[in-house]
C-alpha cells in the first residue's frame, strides 16, 4: 500500500539541503523527548501513542452505539468548539458527498451537524427551527462542561429535546464525551444517566481526533473509524524514535518550516486543490496556531483553496510581501472520473483539452501554480495523498500532529498549552458580570469609561 509522501524539493532554492541535514540530530532529540515524556507539556502527550493503543473493543463500542442510534435518528448534533469539533468535521466533510446525497453506497447514516462553535443567536435559532420536525440526538463534548459557547448550545438543545421527547427519552438521546470524574458535564451526565465516553486527561482538544471526541461523530456519519486509526497507526510507525531523519516525514516537515521561519517567512499558507479539504485546513490552523503562537513566536497559519482562491488571493501570493511559504496537499487519485467532452463548434475554445479528465486539468493548474509561486519567491512544500479516504486522512492528521509537536519544541515553546486563549474569556466573563469576576468587572468598566 502506498503512503503519504512529502516533497520539499521546492524548499531547496531558498534553504540549502545542508541546512536541513543539520536538523537530523535535533529533530531526533525532540522526538525521543516526546516519547520519553520529558519535554515541555509532557502531561499532555496521551495522543502520541493513541493509534497503536486503541483497542478493537473500544472501537466496537463506538460502532455499536452509532448503529443503534442510526435506526432512530435523522440528525446527530455534535456540540463542541475548537478541537472538540474541528477534527471530526474535517474528516466528515472530506469524505461526504459534496451535495449531501447518500453516502457509503446504500447505507443510511444520520447527517452530522455542529453547534456550540459560535455564539450566534441566528445560528442557534435557525438550528432549533431545523430540528423541530427532525428525529435527532445530541453528542456534547467538553472536559469541563462550562466552556461558554458549547454550554449555551447544549442548554438550549437539552431543553428542546426534553420539551420534544420528555426528560427520560431525551436522556437516551444525549451522549456526553467528557472527563472521567470531574467537571459539570460529568456531574450532569452521572445524575441523568447519559451514556458517556471519556476524554483522556492527558489529551488536549486539538490532539483529540483519535479519542471518542473525533471517532464517535465520524462513526455516526457512517465512515470507517478502523481505517482512520489504521492510517494513523502506520504514520506513528513511520515517525517513531530512531527513524532516520530523511525517512521521517514529520521530522522533515518540522525542520523545513523551522528553517524557513528562521530565514524570514513568518506565514505558512496551507493550500489544497480539493474543496472537500476546507475544514481540514481549519483543523490544521488551530493545531499550529494554538500550539506555536506564544511567547511572541510562531508561524502564522493561513489557508487557501485552489483554484478558486487563485482568483482572489493568488495575486498577493504571487507578488505580495515575500514573508510566506506554501504547503500544498495534493490528492493523487480522485474518486470520480469525469471527462471533458468535445464539441463540433468549439465555441468555448476547450477542444484542446477534450477527452482529458477534469483532474488532469486540475493537476496542471497545481503544477503551473507551484512553478509560478516558486519563481515568485514562495518556497513550496508538497504533501501527496494517494486517495481521499479514511486511511490516508488518518496518516495525514497524525503526520501533522507529530510534526507540530516537534516544530513547537524547535521553537522552544510548549506546543500543548494555550494560555493566551484565557484572555478573551476573562474579559467576556467580566463584561457579563460572572460571579467571581467582580474585581475584573470593575477594572474593565473603568477602562471602557475612559
Amino acid at each position: 500500500m502506498k503512503n503519504l509522501e512529502l516533497n520539499i524539493e521546492n524548499v531547496f532554492p531558498f534553504i540549502p539541503k545542508e541546512t536541513l541535514d543539520g536538523y537530523d540530530e535535533l529533530t531526533n532529540y525532540h522526538i525521543r523527548h516526546l516519547h520519553q515524556r520529558t519535554g515541555k507539556g509532557a502531561n499532555f502527550l496521551g495522543w502520541l501513542d493513541l493509534p497503536s493503543s486503541i483497542t478493537s473493543e473500544s472501537l466496537g463500542e463506538l460502532e455499536d452505539l452509532s448503529s443503534e442510534l442510526s435506526k432512530k435518528i435523522e440528525i446527530m448534533v455534535v456540540v463542541g468548539i475548537g478541537g472538540s469539533y474541528l477534527g471530526a468535521k474535517s474528516v466528515i466533510d472530506a469524505l461526504s458527498h459534496s451535495f449531501g446525497m447518500c453516502i457509503n453506497g446504500n447505507r443510511k447514516s444520520p447527517r452530522v451537524i455542529f453547534a456550540g462553535q459560535n455564539i450566534s443567536e441566528d445560528y442557534l435559532g435557525e438550528l432549533v427551527d431545523f430540528l423541530d420536525d427532525k428525529s435527532y440526538a445530541v453528542t456534547v463534548i467538553s472536559k469541563s462542561g462550562t466552556t461558554t459557547e458549547p454550554a449555551i448550545a447544549f442548554r438550549i438543545l437539552r431543553n428542546h429535546l426534553e420539551t420534544k421527547y420528555g426528560q427520560e427519552e431525551a436522556g437516551r438521546r444525549i451522549i456526553a464525551i467528557t472527563s472521567a470524574n470531574r467537571g459539570a458535564l460529568r456531574k450532569l451526565s452521572d445524575e441523568r444517566g447519559y451514556r458517556s465516553f471519556v476524554i483522556p486527561d492527558d489529551v488536549g482538544g486539538r490532539y483529540s481526533l483519535l479519542t471518542p471526541v473525533g471517532l464517535l461523530p465520524i462513526a455516526q456519519a457512517g465512515f470507517d473509524i478502523r481505517q482512520l486509526v489504521a492510517g494513523a497507526r502506520s504514520m506513528e510507525e513511520m515517525t517513531k524514535p530512531g527513524t532516520p531523519f530523511w525517512e521521517n516525514p514529520s521530522a522533515i516537515y518540522a525542520a523545513a518550516r523551522n528553517a524557513l521561519y528562521r530565514q524570514s517567512p513568518k506565514t505558512e499558507i496551507l493550500a489544497s486543490y480539493h474543496p472537500k479539504l476546507l475544514y481540514l485546513a481549519e483543523w490544521w490552523k488551530q493545531l499550529y496556531g494554538e500550539s506555536e503562537g506564544k511567547e511572541k513566536k510562531g508561524i502564522f497559519p493561513a489557508s487557501v483553496n485552489f483554484t478558486a482562491d487563485l482568483h482572489s488571493m493568488g495575486q498577493y501570493i504571487q507578488e505580495g510581501q515575500r514573508n510566506l511559504f506554501e504547503t500544498v496537499i495534493s490528492i493523487m487519485d480522485p474518486e470520480r472520473n469525469v471527462v471533458i467532452p468535445e464539441e463540433d463548434d468549439d465555441g468555448d475554445g476547450l477542444n484542446y483539452i477534450a477527452g482529458k479528465r477534469i483532474d488532469y486539468v486540475n493537476k496542471m493548474a497545481e503544477l503551473g501554480t507551484m512553478l509560478a509561486h516558486v519563481d515568485g519567491g514562495v518556497p513550496n512544500i508538497l504533501i501527496s495523498m494517494p486517495r481521499l479516504n479514511e486511511f490516508y486522512l488518518g496518516q495525514l492528521m497524525y503526520f501533522f500532529e507529530k510534526a507540530c509537536a516537534v516544530s513547537g519544541y524547535l521553537m522552544n515553546v510548549n506546543p500543548f498549552d494555550q494560555p493566551g486563549v484565557e484572555a478573551y474569556k476573562n474579559n467576556m466573563f467580566a463584561l457579563l458580570r460572572k460571579p467571581g469576576f467582580e474585581e475584573e468587572t470593575n477594572l474593565i468598566y473603568k477602562r471602557l469609561e475612559t
